[in-house]
């Protein structure tokens, strides 16, 4: 497969370069929302990560008329239910990846049980209705303040023991290697292969 075009569900540089990365081991260009002329804000009033996903995917594919990427993720920790979860883009109504970095800290202020995991569900909608979606997640433990310049939403105060670092202390190479993302992506990296397989897409 090549010269195959996918618009991902989203504005975000972060996400955006790391699909690049990623899928252009498959021949497909991955283009923004803004690249592509589309401006697709659906409801996400989907119960999971993989509604969600579906739904975004689904809006920018009909918006546009190419396939579709989206993501959608968060970060869930025990202590707190498994909160932010689907709502870790909007959580506590802040404007900004810091302010809600410093609300999830507060929240977490007297709390020794840090166990955390980031969660990221993917679907691919394609204009013949079919629809492929992939989980992934990538364990860790939160940090009492933000460390790291690298990566972006609550990375700075994700630590990973297997690095020692946070996930915003490390290179893209190593977080697309082990981040809920970069397994999720490369989940749907497979089912696309076999996916293309079996179809002609053009």
């Amino acid at each position: 497969m090549s010269n195959l075009r996918f618009v991902l569900a989203s504005n975000n540089k972060g996400k955006l370069k790391e699909m690049r990365e990623i899928l252009a081991e498959l021949g497909i260009e991955v283009m923004s929302q803004k690249e592509a002329g589309i401006a697709s804000e659906p409801e996400e009033d989907g119960t999971t990560f993989e509604e969600n996903a579906i739904i975004k995917a689904r809006a920018a594919m009909e918006a546009s008329g190419l396939p579709a990427i989206a993501d959608d993720s968060g970060i869930a920790v025990d202590a707190l239910n498994g909160e932010p979860g689907i709502y870790s883009a909007r959580y506590g109504d802040c404007g900004s990846d810091e302010e809600r970095v410093e609300y999830l800290l507060k929240n977490m202020e007297n709390e020794e049980h840090r166990a955390a995991k980031f969660v990221s569900s993917i679907a691919v909608a394609f204009p013949n209705g079919d629809v492929l979606t992939t989980l992934g997640e990538c364990h860790g433990t939160l940090t009492y303040a933000p460390i790291g310049e690298n990566g972006f939403g609550y990375d700075p105060i994700f630590y990973m023991e297997q690095f020692g670092r946070t996930l915003a202390q490390v290179s893209a190479e190593e977080k697309n290697s082990v981040s809920h993302r970069g397994r999720a992506l490369r989940a749907m990296k497979e089912k696309l292969t076999e996916y293309f397989k079996e179809n002609t897409i053009c």
